[in-house]
């Protein structure tokens, strides 16, 4: 049964800045995160659609972005390169209490400008 459903949209330019400023990158992406980061001109894009991640998942909670810090809510791969989306802490805690146990799926998508992210709780 569906939970919950999020999408987000990030505009990849948005995301220059921030990839200029490490204690932007600190305060809003998990390490493994920030370690995965490609070479410099994918790297816009590699923040832009884990951030649409964040925010998908924040719908799909129906909490918005409170009671967890972005950081516990992250983006790896597995061997195939398909994004995996990893929720810990606060974040876990409120998704339990909310939902109860739930499964998360994610899709990610980009552009040159755009960066998309679904994601979806079933219980």
């Amino acid at each position: 049964m569906i939970a919950g459903i999020g999408t987000d949209i990030a505009e990849v330019k948005r995301f220059e800045k921030w990839i200029k400023n490490p204690e932007m990158l600190e305060r809003f992406f998990n390490e493994k995160e920030m370690s995965s980061a490609k070479s410099d001109s994918a790297k816009c894009q590699h923040y832009a659609v884990r951030f649409a991640a964040k925010e998908a998942f924040s719908k799909a909670l129906g909490t918005g972005i409170t009671g967890f810090n972005l950081k516990e809510v992250y983006i790896t791969n597995n061997e195939e390169g398909a994004p995996i989306l990893h929720i810990e802490g606060a974040a876990l805690d409120l998704m339990n209490n909310r939902l109860g146990q739930c499964k998360a799926f994610v899709s990610l998508s980009h552009e040159k400008d755009y960066a998309l992210a679904f994601v979806v709780l079933e219980k």
